[in-house]
């Protein structure tokens, strides 16, 4: 099985879309169980609106979500060139057009310049219309073409209702039927998996097949991921692209677990993408559509970002808080024992690096604000002062500092038949950051150390 060759082509007219990260994971898998070959190739011939910054980002972004390719424009390969720019300049579809044009399955159109749509004539002489506008059309031949699909089985399309189609535009270059065919071919693509708006593409694609005589690939059309009210996802349902993902702080493990859950039967529901490679098998997706849970990505990415080795959580958040340009990324970074303590204990009620960095502030900012809430509750109130110069002196008293020996203070200190151990939980917790929902009070104070718990302490005794 080893000679399966897939491959991946978006065209850099945009930001990497979800959808097509899961064709490109889908596919991906694919190759991996199978022992062949996942290929990334560029379909850059809308000159007017594909870059070179859109292709760099799609590449980033497949990079991020761990994709890994065999060959492609950054790392070339046998069957190069990987972006179809560069394959028309080298003359790779204008032998295949002239062979066309040759056996008379497809012709010149010539178009009125000042009306483009409006067609002169037709001809199969090269001469006759290098000096016009034209385009090359391919002629559709009577019949019907019927599309074997893996997901749907045969989907027939009478040849009639297919009216012969423009394969090379007016600037020379190859339409996206015709690069696709030749580009499929010439690489050796043996399956094609793709979304099920490609479908009615696919007739016009095997006529091209069959007109070089070509082998055709493994066909297989899968369904498109769909919002809330099974519409295509879009902007209107929310953030579509992996890069928004990534901004909101979902880790590329867990989008990816999600992907791979829209219409796949995977074994489990939390998992790690190379660690179900041996069981993927495209059989197993489904042909309906899926609907994309942000709800359920959330979940996800809280399990996962709880069950990783913190160290890898760590360089995710570093990496991410420098990107996002969070204010307090270089004091994470001049600490960094110290920030994957306070990760450690923090991930456990949060659900992203988003919620992660609203939520840990104060243990990287000595002049962290107090809320109203703990204003309104605690600082006023006539215990505040007797509270926090006790808990100063008993601090200060402490030979030893570790959560246990923390917690064991505290606890004395509240069986005075005078004190309120809810109060005084919660004016240290917010005298020391500021708010009242926080991780572990006895983690949080362990991790701060003494020094920074006394300082913290005396500040909101200044601010009483």
């Amino acid at each position: 099985m080893g000679n399966i060759r897939v491959r991946f082509a978006p065209s850099p007219t945009g930001y990497l879309h979800v959808g097509g990260i899961r064709t490109a994971l889908f596919n991906w898998l694919f190759s991996k169980s199978r022992g062949g070959k996942f290929i990334l190739r560029i379909e850059d011939t809308d000159i007017q609106r594909s870059t070179r910054e859109f292709e760099a980002m799609m590449i980033s972004a497949l990079k991020w979500c761990k994709i890994e390719w065999d060959e492609g424009p950054d790392i070339g390969g046998e069957f190069g060139p990987y972006r179809q720019s560069e394959r028309v300049k080298k003359g790779i579809y204008e032998k295949f057009t002239d062979r066309l044009i040759g056996e008379k399955k497809a012709y010149y159109s010539i178009y009125a310049r000042d009306n483009p749509q409006k067609e002169l004539f037709r001809t199969y002489k090269k001469e006759e219309a290098s000096s016009r506008l034209h385009v090359i059309k391919f002629a559709v031949p009577q019949g019907s073409t019927v599309v074997k699909d893996l997901a749907k089985g045969d989907v027939r399309f009478d040849n009639h209702e297919i009216e012969d189609f423009i394969i090379v535009k007016s600037n020379g270059y190859p339409t996206y039927n015709l690069a696709v065919v030749i580009d499929d071919a010439t690489m050796k693509i043996t399956h094609v998996i793709r979304g099920e708006d490609h479908l009615s593409n696919t007739p016009k694609q095997i006529l091209l097949y069959e007109a070089l005589n070509l082998t055709l690939p493994v066909f297989m059309h899968i369904p498109l991921i769909l919002g809330p009210d099974r519409t295509p996802l879009s902007k209107r349902h929310g953030g579509t692209s992996v890069q928004y993902f990534k901004s909101e702080g979902i880790l590329p493990d867990a989008l990816m677990n999600h992907l791979a859950l829209l219409g796949w039967g995977a074994p489990k529901e939390i998992f790690h993408i190379k660690d179900i490679i041996s069981s993927f098998n495209p059989n197993r997706i489904s042909n309906k559509g899926v609907i994309f849970d942000y709800d359920k990505l959330r979940w996800i990415n809280e399990k996962h970002m709880r069950t990783m080795d913190i160290d890898e959580l760590f360089d995710y958040f570093k990496r991410w808080i420098v990107e996002e340009k969070i204010p307090f990324s270089d004091a994470v970074r001049s600490d960094e024992e110290y920030a994957k303590e306070v990760l450690d204990i923090a991930r456990q009620k949060v659900s992203t690096l988003k919620e992660l960095v609203v939520f840990i502030p104060y243990f990287f900012d000595e002049n962290y604000e107090f809320t109203q809430e703990f204003r309104n509750k605690y600082i006023t109130k006539e215990f505040a002062r007797t509270y926090l110069e006790l808990a100063h002196k008993r601090f200060k008293a402490l030979d030893t500092w570790d959560m246990m020996r923390i917690k064991d203070e505290v606890e004395k200190i509240c069986r005075a038949p005078d004190i309120s151990k809810k109060q005084f939980i919660q004016t240290l917790r917010g005298a020391l950051t500021g708010r009242l929902i926080t991780p572990g009070l006895y983690e949080t104070m362990s991790i701060m150390g003494k020094k920074r718990v006394l300082r913290r302490i005396n500040r909101c005794l200044e601010e009483i």
